[in-house]
């Protein structure tokens, strides 16, 4: 068996036992994949935030006693469905824009880039395809809450992209 002496290893000149140490800083200009429990948190943060806003819209419109009484009509649901749809937009747009974060991705420091430039895509093409396929199928019946399950399964791929990403040609890294 062979034994290293403290002075052999620059890297542990103090502790012979210590674990191998190695560099890893990231080379100038690569873009590194947000972890799934950034982009986990910041989904939360952009969900708690929507809500604040939508419960409040929900019982002054009276669509909340209606649901509560189960008497609540597809077009009340598709039209609250648009409403939150265009809260969305107006929350985040302006991040999207300029910087590809909603508020909860800026508060857990990722953002939304094109996954062949690397760089911030256009909001339409944000708002368009990354987002609105998958806000219409979580308002279909039956099958939507499982359409958005499976969208959010997709993370645990090697690339780390969930299907409205594959959808609009996005991945979410870790701003600076």
């Amino acid at each position: 068996m062979y034994c290293q002496a403290a002075g052999d290893n620059p890297l542990s000149d103090e502790n012979v036992y210590a674990p191998p140490v190695a560099d890893l800083d990231i080379p100038e200009g690569e873009n590194v994949l947000a972890g799934r429990w950034a982009r986990l948190g910041g989904a939360l943060i952009d969900g708690i935030i929507s809500s604040l806003f939508m419960f409040p819209l929900m019982y002054v419109t009276g669509f909340w006693e209606d649901a509560m009484a189960g008497n609540v009509a597809v077009l009340d649901t598709i039209l609250l469905g648009i409403l939150g749809f265009i809260l969305f937009v107006l929350l985040h747009g302006y991040l999207l824009a300029k910087q590809g974060q909603t508020i909860g991705k800026k508060l857990v420091r990722t953002r939304i880039v094109s996954v062949d430039s690397n760089e911030i895509l256009p909001l339409w093409k944000v708002i368009l395809v990354r987002y609105l396929p998958i806000s219409v199928a979580a308002n279909l019946p039956m099958i939507g809450q499982f359409l958005v399950i499976i969208d959010a399964l997709f993370i645990f791929g090697k690339n780390k992209r969930c299907i409205h990403d594959l959808i609009a040609g996005s991945k979410v890294i870790k701003a600076k």
